[in-house]
Formats: structure tokens, C-alpha cells, sequence
């Protein structure tokens, strides 16, 4: 009796654990924080660059990945990642998250595999602000208008003094 309630239980486990898994050829969804804005957007274009800026692009946040940064009990996290111009994902160490009543939380970080390597971020609602910096490349998060987000990479040695 005990061996024929173990194989079922086995079999339903087995069963559960394939419908997880991604079909054949099929690669498993990464945790992207962000991904890119679709290439014609309705939208009015984004404000010019600044002088300092080498790149950019705009982006939109994927709000379930930000609602679990923003709180500070989400332990521990599902594994995040970011793209930024290098076509690499980076996973992302989340290392103090401190949240407040009024819907604004501060995140900063390390990004694993990568030596000098750490981040950023204000959310205030749905507006993202944020720094990553890697090795001697710094990258800039900015809302931009309308909860519109643009992703720089900058040269700090042309950035005016804050």
C-alpha cells in the first residue's frame, strides 16, 4: 500500500516538474529587469542626448520584477538580470533594499561574475532612477517624461559636477 501511494506520488511529482520545464528548443524566459522598447513607438520621440552621453535607448521595466525589488521582506530573490549595450546579461546581487511608506525604496547591489562591479536604484512608483557602474563603464537610468526610461552609458569625464 505504501509503495503504490509512493509511485503515485512520484508520478505527480514527475508530471509537475515537466510542465515547468521549457519545450524542446525552446530557451527558458530569463528575469530581465528591463528589455528594449519596441523600435516604432507611438510615442513622441525622447528629449536629445546630452553631451556626455556615449549611448542610449529606451527601456520598460517589468513591474512584477520591480515590485520584488522594491520590498524589502522579498527574500530571497529570483535570480535578476539586466542587459545593458554588450548583448551579455549580468545577474544581479541584491544586497540592501530599504523601503518606505510612501511607495519610494532604494536598492543597491553587486553584479556577480563581474569584479568592481555594483548598483543603484531609486523607485518611486513606477519612475526609475538608477547608476551601474563596471570596471571604468558607468550607466545612467533616467525617466524621461511620461514614465518613459532611458538607459545611458556616459562618459563620466564630460559629465558636469552634480
Amino acid at each position: 500500500m505504501k509503495r503504490l501511494l509512493f509511485a503515485r506520488v512520484a508520478a505527480v511529482a514527475c508530471l509537475s516538474m515537466l510542465t515547468l520545464l521549457p519545450a524542446q528548443g525552446e530557451e527558458a524566459p530569463a528575469s530581465l529587469l528591463w528589455r528594449d522598447v519596441p523600435s516604432p513607438s507611438q510615442d513622441p520621440p525622447l528629449p536629445p542626448r546630452k553631451p556626455w552621453v556615449i549611448r542610449d535607448r529606451e527601456i520598460v521595466f517589468n513591474p512584477q520584477l520591480l515590485a520584488i525589488l522594491k520590498d524589502a521582506s522579498a527574500r530571497p530573490h529570483p535570480p535578476l538580470f539586466i542587459e545593458l549595450f554588450q548583448a551579455r546579461p549580468y545577474e544581479l546581487d541584491v544586497s540592501a533594499t530599504v523601503s518606505r511608506l510612501s511607495d519610494l525604496s532604494t536598492i543597491k547591489g553587486t553584479i556577480k561574475q563581474s569584479a568592481h562591479a555594483t548598483w543603484s536604484l531609486v523607485i518611486n512608483g513606477s519612475i526609475v532612477s538608477g547608476t551601474f557602474q563596471i570596471g571604468d563603464r558607468l550607466y545612467k537610468i533616467e525617466h524621461v517624461q511620461n514614465g518613459r526610461h532611458r538607459l545611458s552609458e556616459v562618459d563620466p569625464a564630460k559629465m558636469p559636477a552634480e
